[in-house]
């Protein structure tokens, strides 16, 4: 087993940004990562499996609701806080950081911006603490990209209400306790309900032969005719900004996770170029490797300057979903293209299970279309800058 030599990259001293609450947090997670999934996410993704045991740490480096207020069992954080627990989670893989995104951001988060106070005194704690684990139900088998079109529904039958519908692609699905799920009512309008495992007719069969994320458990959410108790309807926002609101979290958190992934592929390569002898001597000293790594710092920097202002307007209420639209299009985008850089530097070995270039570029295919789409994201912005949608 490789140890896990990670260094952070900080060419442009943003460490000097950040207060001392943050980057305490942030090395918690760094080092909880170097020994809690550097030694086992490279076996699990070749199993294919979600490495269950680390559910308890992540909880302990508060990756579970790190905003969530310390009334309802989270931290009590900031929005940088939130965003350096990702970044280093998903250095050790997106999968992981794929479940703690969710987790917080899809189903803590509309728990605690649009439930009643006893569904968040219910259900917050659990899920800070990861006794429970959660999804989140918006896509469709035949909606993605466009949500408000969605099939599923449910009906009001005096006492309870009556679901069904389907939704796919759902991350922690398959072992999650409880789901939020968004359907039409009877007008059409969308609503958040929680549902819990083990209401008849609700399943959730396990999504396989995944190439991407497959450290992460990704699965299917049915509805057959599903008896909801109305006090799981969550009563204090409907319409289809209610989801896209919580997108707005989920998609921040993979702004800055992004970076993680690209900065664990940087500095493998970096090292490996420094290491690696041709021509009687470090491939380091090659132009063209030279090129490729200069040009993956200079990137890294670009979208750790983007995140960080987008956490500052995060934390003031002033970002916008078109600025968070940005970043995570531009992050993960960055992310992408270093890993295809980093694994030619290191050319064979790139492939190798022994590094982790390979699995981040993977998982890097799925993190470019979820959460909004690479071409979605661009036309947002094409949208705010120009106030014509491309969509309809």
């Amino acid at each position: 087993m490789k140890p896990d030599l990670f260094q952070a990259p900080d060419y442009y001293n943003l460490d000097e940004l950040l207060t001392d609450e943050h980057k305490m947090v942030r090395d918690a997670a760094r080092e909880w990562v170097k020994r809690g999934v550097s030694p086992i996410i490279e076996d699990y993704a070749q199993k294919a499996e979600f490495p269950k045991q680390i559910i308890k740490g992540l909880a302990d480096i508060g990756a579970f609701g790190p905003y969530i207020p310390q009334e309802y069992g989270g931290a009590g954080l900031d929005q940088i806080s939130y965003g350096l627990i990702m970044q280093e989670i998903e250095r050790g893989d997106s999968g992981v950081r794929s479940a703690a995104s969710v987790q917080s951001s899809l189903v803590m988060y509309p728990i605690w911006k649009y439930g009643s106070e006893e569904q968040r005194l219910k259900y917050l704690p659990k899920l800070a603490s990861g006794e429970w684990m959660g999804c989140f139900g918006l896509t469709e088998p035949n909606y993605g990209s466009d949500p408000g079109s969605m099939i599923s529904n449910f009906k009001d039958m005096g006492d309870h209400y009556l679901l069904n519908g389907a939704k796919m692609w759902i991350s922690n699905a398959p072992f999650a306790d409880i789901a939020i799920v968004w359907a039409k009512d009877e007008t059409g309008r969308i609503h958040g309900l929680i549902l819990e495992r083990g209401m008849e007719g609700f399943s959730t069969p396990e999504t396989h032969n995944k190439w991407s994320l497959r450290a992460s458990a990704t699965g299917e959410l049915i509805f057959d005719n599903v008896k909801v108790p109305k006090e799981n309807l969550l009563p204090n926002k409907s319409g289809l900004s209610a989801p896209l609101g919580c997108l707005d979290s989920a998609r921040y958190g993979i702004a800055w996770g992004a970076i993680g992934a690209a900065m664990d592929c940087y500095d493998t390569a970096l090292r490996y170029a420094k290491e690696r002898i041709q021509f009687d001597k470090p491939i380091a000293g090659m132009q063209l490797q030279q090129k490729k790594l200069a040009e993956m710092i200079t990137e890294i920097t670009k979208a750790q300057l983007l995140t960080w202002r987008l956490g500052v307007l995060r934390n003031e209420g002033k970002a916008t979903s078109a600025q968070i639209s940005m970043a995570k299009r531009n992050n993960v985008n960055m992310a992408i293209e270093i890993a295809r850089e980093a694994r030619q530097i290191l050319g064979g070995m790139g492939i190798s299970g022994e590094y982790s270039i390979m699995r981040h570029m993977m998982n890097l295919e799925s993190v470019i279309t979820y959460e909004g789409t690479h071409d979605i994201h661009l036309l947002i912005t094409g949208m705010d800058i120009t106030g014509i949608s491309a969509f309809k």
